[in-house]
């Protein structure tokens, strides 16, 4: 690519053209519809949950297993699913996840017991699981190197923006059609979803390498990919940990009332759409800078918010900066595994997906031991401090190894020419 001028050892700055201002492939934007609608699913069943647990005569506690459910189904269902459809065309594997998915919210609707709406909503998981992975390398590869980040970011987007518009419109509904009337709405937009990514995904190239199963598990010799993975993790655990808990603190320390609960909540998630978008596209121009800082600043931002929780201005502020962020990060994250996967793009993307699942999980844990400690309905926070602190070693490390292998190119006069190329 001509312009490119050399800005720092590890990374490239573009003056000619640069990747924010290029229009992205209209498939970005329906790929985020997916994600919107799998985003929307995961979460919408939060705010459902006393009506199942009445309808289908079980604890809420008990029916809270639909979403230790999605939590788990994701971490074990994206790399499990990425493998079991290697040699489908991803058009197809997203199309089929998409039907699955559809059909698995008809079963869970028209289900009368709890058994049978844990299952189906473990299939839907599973479905979720492998369109994601697909997703974001169907994203990267339609939009180029220069701009995978940012359509990675606007691919996850569509599930930032669920928790914004999906969910609290999914409550809504399912306050005036109960609790299987969202199931419906979203196994309909699911089906018109198919046929969607049935006209505008690209067919695979026709001289694309066949892969196998042992070429995607050499990604897991990658020790930069590792990195990455363990970035995914502290980072979703110190956020996502830290949220899980946030009522009480929002509540009890900042002494907000309950009522203005969900509008506080909805600033966390518009800070978190921005942040994926605005990480996105900052990613494609200094990927591992972007990384580094945003992991800082989320740490700076959770320990003030466990400082300062006792007034509430303040604390309506940094949760917002928390969404904000927390979030940057995501999408590089999600391009470099991607990247460091080399063969196996797909394995690559799909063990980010677990990585941020299994933070979640891992992060809601260690709050619930703070919230019990000293620290009170603050603890959550200051343990995802600490916890968001820790991505800055893999994050750094990243950032140094990959300037290590840039030297001799430096040296030799041959820097790659766009950022998302491989050194």
């Amino acid at each position: 690519m001509r312009g490119a001028v050399l800005h720092a050892p590890s990374e490239v700055r573009f003056e000619d053209q640069p990747s924010s201002s290029r229009r992205l492939p209209f498939v970005i934007y329906v790929l985020a519809l997916g994600t919107f609608l799998m985003g929307t699913a995961g979460f919408v069943v939060a705010g459902l949950l006393p009506q199942i647990a009445g309808d289908l005569q079980v604890s809420v506690a008990r029916a809270g297993l639909v979403i230790t459910v999605f939590a788990a189904g994701m971490i074990v269902g994206a790399p499990l699913m990425s493998m079991l459809t290697l040699r489908l065309p991803a058009r197809w594997t997203l199309v089929l996840a998409l039907g699955i998915f559809a059909v698995g919210h008809v079963v869970a609707a028209l289900g009368s017991s709890f058994g049978l709406l844990l299952a189906a909503r473990f299939l839907t998981v599973l479905a979720t699981g492998a369109f994601w992975a697909v997703a974001n390398v169907v994203a990267a590869r339609a939009a180029g190197p220069d701009a995978s980040s940012r359509a990675v970011g606007v691919v996850g987007s569509g599930a930032m923006l669920a928790n914004v518009v999906g969910v609290p419109l999914g409550a809504f509904a399912g306050q005036l059609m109960g609790w299987r009337g969202p199931l419906w709405v979203l196994a309909v937009l699911g089906a018109a979803a198919m046929a969607l990514m049935a006209r505008w995904v690209p067919h695979e190239s026709p001289g694309r390498e066949a892969v196998s199963v042992r070429s995607e598990l050499s990604a897991l010799r990658s020790g930069r990919l590792w990195l990455v993975l363990t970035a995914c993790v502290t980072l979703n655990a110190g956020v996502l940990g830290t949220y899980t808990y946030i009522t009480p603190l929002l509540t009890d320390q900042a002494g907000i009332a309950a009522g203005l609960v969900p509008l506080v909540l909805v600033g966390f998630g518009g800070g978190a759409l921005v942040g994926f978008l605005v990480g996105g596209r900052l990613g494609d121009i200094r990927p591992y800078t972007t990384t580094i800082l945003a992991a800082a600043s989320t740490a700076v931002v959770l320990l003030a918010l466990g400082l300062l929780s006792g007034f509430a201005a303040p604390t309506v502020v940094l949760v917002a900066l928390l969404g904000l962020f927390g979030f940057v990060a995501t999408p590089v994250l999600i391009s470099l595994g991607v990247r460091f996967a080399g063969r196996a793009p797909t394995l690559g993307s799909a063990l980010t997906v677990s990585a941020f699942n299994l933070g979640t999980a891992a992060g809601s844990w260690i709050a619930g031991l703070a919230l019990d400690s000293t620290f009170g309905a603050a603890g959550p926070a200051t343990g995802g401090t600490a916890v968001a602190a820790l991505t800055l070693v893999p994050a750094i490390t990243i950032a140094l190894v990959q300037r290590r292998r840039m030297a001799p190119l430096l040296v030799q006069g041959t820097v790659p020419t766009a950022p998302g190329v491989p050194v």
